[in-house]
């Protein structure tokens, strides 16, 4: 069996549903969408969960399209196809799409260019106990995902993922064991988008890493900073070092991507001799380019956090620090949120972060003043990390408090604290 390259990408699909296509099968991106009913197997394979983890193997083998003769209706159905994975037919949707042009299409690419894509040959079953981990990350090789996911778990495999999304897919597909997700940085504030997606998955928070951030300045071997006309990252990278950027004297224009690791893949693909890109060093060896500046954020106490995201949650201690993290909706009153938060002040529970997100269902609340016409306002998901334990009774004392005054309540998890001693950030 294909061991997973740590440089392959996995893909989300995106609507609407395109025909499974018949094209070589190291060639192919992986689109995965979570289905919330359960798959059933012609083989007998039940949905539980022992069921679900063996029947995963399914993922290591070929998949061969088998496209019917009809092609009348345009609209790209999933009647119209049918994937057989190991003679198996599967309800489970797998649409593949060639690579883009331009990629190599040379079977022995070069090990220093992290470019070949994750194939369903690459897909394995979740490990056993003892086998190494697999992390899954939003980004490319380079990524400070990437980073934070070696930290968090020294000896994993780390799995890149073109969205955040898709890190969550691949943990519920039991594809991989663990997402890591940036979830605030202290110069940028708070990642919303990441915050709405720990509410729509059911995945648990089992861990946390602090990870300091280290920006270069990079180019293709040979350029000077001179004839740099464009500078390239991801928007808060860009904003962490543009007072660095100008005294450095460049002027060139500011363009925003999706990530710092794949602006200096994109200069390398393309050989843009007038592009810069900020980015990790280990983004510069990667894709080989040169660092023009090194450590160009413009605060050295720039941390991202990130929390690491399992199917299952962790049993809580008491034997050293946790943190526990919820979210609520206040339900209606006055006083609302001042009664909840009352209710750690009382335990002398400390609390990290509270961080406020608009009700998605509920967005707008309207009230009927009795006095003067009709007022509207927003309703709110409040976030919560709070130093304590669930298997604390003061935290259990806390919540069963707090659910008094809230039409909804969920814990995230509840998991070791990052107790990693703080330095600033510098390079490797």
């Amino acid at each position: 069996m294909q061991a997973i390259s740590p440089s392959s990408p996995l893909k989300s699909l995106v609507p609407p549903r395109r025909r499974l296509a018949r094209v070589t099968p190291n060639k192919l991106y992986v689109h995965c969408i979570y289905r919330s009913d359960s798959v059933h197997f012609s083989n007998g394979v039940g949905p539980s969960r022992a069921d679900w983890q063996s029947s995963c193997a399914i993922l290591a083998s070929k998949v061969v399209s088998q496209e019917q003769s009809g092609r009348d209706s345009g609209g790209g159905g999933g009647a119209d196809h049918v994937a057989a994975v190991n003679g198996h037919k599967t309800s489970m949707e797998l649409s593949l799409i060639p690579l883009n042009k331009g990629s190599n299409d040379d079977g022995n690419s070069n090990n220093n260019k992290p470019m070949k894509p994750l194939t369903i040959t690459d897909l394995s079953p979740a490990p056993m106990h003892g086998s190494q981990l697999r992390v899954a990350y939003q980004g490319v090789p380079g990524a400070y995902s990437e980073a934070a996911a070696g930290k968090a778990y020294p000896n994993c495999e780390a799995i890149p993922c073109d969205q955040f999304e898709v890190a969550f897919q691949a943990v519920e597909l039991w594809i991989s064991d663990r997402a890591v997700l940036p979830v605030e940085n202290s110069l940028g504030g708070s990642i919303h988008r990441n915050y709405d997606l720990l509410l729509r998955h059911r995945l648990h928070i089992v861990g946390e890493v602090q990870l300091p951030v280290h920006h270069c300045l990079l180019a293709l071997p040979g350029v000077r900073k001179e004839y740099i006309t464009r500078v390239i990252s991801h928007p808060q990278a860009l904003a962490q070092c543009e007072l660095t950027l100008t005294k450095l004297g460049l002027h060139a224009a500011r363009e925003a991507v999706d990530d710092t690791a794949g602006a200096a893949e994109y200069i390398a693909a393309n050989n843009l001799r007038d592009t810069a890109a900020i980015a990790s060093a280990r983004a510069a060896d990667l894709y080989g380019l040169q660092i023009l500046a090194d450590g160009i954020q413009d605060d050295s106490s720039n941390v991202t956090r990130f929390v690491m995201l399992a199917r299952e949650p962790i049993i809580p201690r008491t034997d050293r620090p946790f943190k526990t993290s919820i979210v609520f909706a206040h339900d209606k009153g006055t006083s609302v949120l001042f009664k909840v938060l009352s209710a750690f002040a009382f335990r002398n529970i400390n609390l990290t972060k509270i961080e406020s997100r608009p009700h998605r269902n509920r967005p707008i609340r309207l009230v009927d003043d009795a006095n003067v016409g009709t007022a509207k306002h927003f309703e709110y998901m409040f976030y919560v990390d709070f130093e304590a334990s669930m298997a604390e009774v003061r935290a259990q004392n806390a919540l069963a408090e707090v659910q008094e005054f809230t039409s909804f309540l969920r814990v995230l998890g509840s998991y070791p604290m990052d107790m990693t001693p703080w330095c600033p950030s510098r390079g490797d």
